[in-house]
């Protein structure tokens, strides 16, 4: 087994998974930067279809189009999850009647349950699980840019499992936020990666 938390993407066959290319080694480069995590640098890219995912510690998923999954990867999905699994999905629009967003929250339905995915209240623990953000997720200059549905979203949502977030979903496009070459950090007076870094904490903490 791997001792390294590893950065997975998950390719599904509807839409366009390959999004934010730069953000993993980003993040990745904050996890070395800021933690002890034994961390490897390479993104690994896996199909949701391929039982490889439940080797993955840790899943990311995002794009713009429709969301609509293929029998096996609901199974996958649902599987990975309940046996404690973590997936961050992102949704590149950061517009919560958009076309990726509303079809993700269909699956969700359809796979955990209507209305499993709810809001998760802005003290809650991932908010501190390594830097402490009082005030609940950080605003992108994504949801400012006029594209999108021109809202601050104030809040996450997630699907919770045995009282721990299994899918932590965000219409405030994270990914984009963090698409940029690590070595531009220093430009940032604060490293907007941050609030990537407690969700992987969380993640490997829960």
């Amino acid at each position: 087994m791997n001792s390294q938390f590893f950065f997975t993407r998950l390719q599904y066959e509807s839409g366009d998974w390959d999004v934010d290319q730069r953000m993993p080694s980003n993040l990745l480069n904050s996890l070395v930067e800021y933690t002890t995590l034994p961390v490897d640098t390479q993104e690994k890219i896996i199909p949701l279809s391929s039982d490889e995912i439940f080797k993955s510690p840790f899943c990311y998923l995002s794009g713009h189009k429709l969301v609509q999954f293929t029998k096996k990867e609901k199974e996958n999905f649902k599987a990975y999850v309940n046996n404690g699994g973590f997936v961050f999905v992102d949704d590149c629009n950061h517009d919560i009647d958009g076309l990726f967003s509303k079809s993700f929250v269909r699956q969700m339905d359809e796979i955990f349950g209507k209305d499993e995915l709810k809001k998760i209240p802005n003290n809650h623990e991932i908010y501190t699980s390594f830097f402490e953000f009082e005030d609940g997720p950080p605003t992108t200059s994504q949801e400012l840019n006029g594209w999108g549905d021109d809202l601050v979203h104030d809040y996450l949502k997630a699907i919770e499992v045995d009282g721990r977030i299994g899918v932590l979903f965000s219409n405030k496009d994270y990914g984009c936020e963090w698409d940029y070459d690590f070595r531009n950090k220093r430009w940032y007076k604060i490293d907007n990666t941050r609030f990537g870094v407690n969700i992987v904490m969380y993640a490997m903490m829960s």
